[in-house]
């Protein structure tokens, strides 16, 4: 069926429609995903989510630590020390934006999220780093 003006589709993983209106804008991204990573963080303290990076992003006292990607799996906040070692494990890859690499940024592939102790091993990373920052 094709798409009105002014549809679009939000929640890739689970195919939800919702209209759009004039100002709003089309944020895709993994919607399960997303409510997983909540329920992981639903006793951490100073825990907020914010539309960005086209995904939706827990952040830990104003400091991005993880996020539902709008391309699919995680974006994850860790030390560019941290980031280099974790690179070495499978379904994970330095994060780029406009093609350049991030230090300390991930994208964990869905691959690697498939059980709750392992999407749970991964937030934990992100919320250890932005813990360490100072709050914003």
């Amino acid at each position: 069926m094709p798409r009105k003006r002014g549809e679009g589709i939000v929640g890739h993983a689970v195919g939800l429609r919702k209209p759009l209106s004039a100002g709003d804008f089309l944020m895709v991204y993994d919607k399960e995903l997303a409510d997983r990573v909540r329920e992981v963080l639903q006793s951490a303290p100073g825990v907020t989510e914010k539309r960005m990076f086209g995904g939706l992003a827990f952040l830990v006292h104003g400091n991005l630590a993880v996020s539902a990607s709008s391309q699919g799996g995680l974006l994850l906040r860790v030390g560019p020390a941290k980031g280099e070692s974790l690179l070495a494990e499978p379904h994970v890859r330095r994060f780029q934006m406009r093609g350049r690499e991030m230090a300390g940024w991930l994208r964990v592939y869905a691959a690697a999220l498939e059980s709750d102790e392992e999407l749970r091993r991964w937030v934990d990373h992100g919320i250890t780093y932005a813990r360490s920052l100072p709050p914003k």
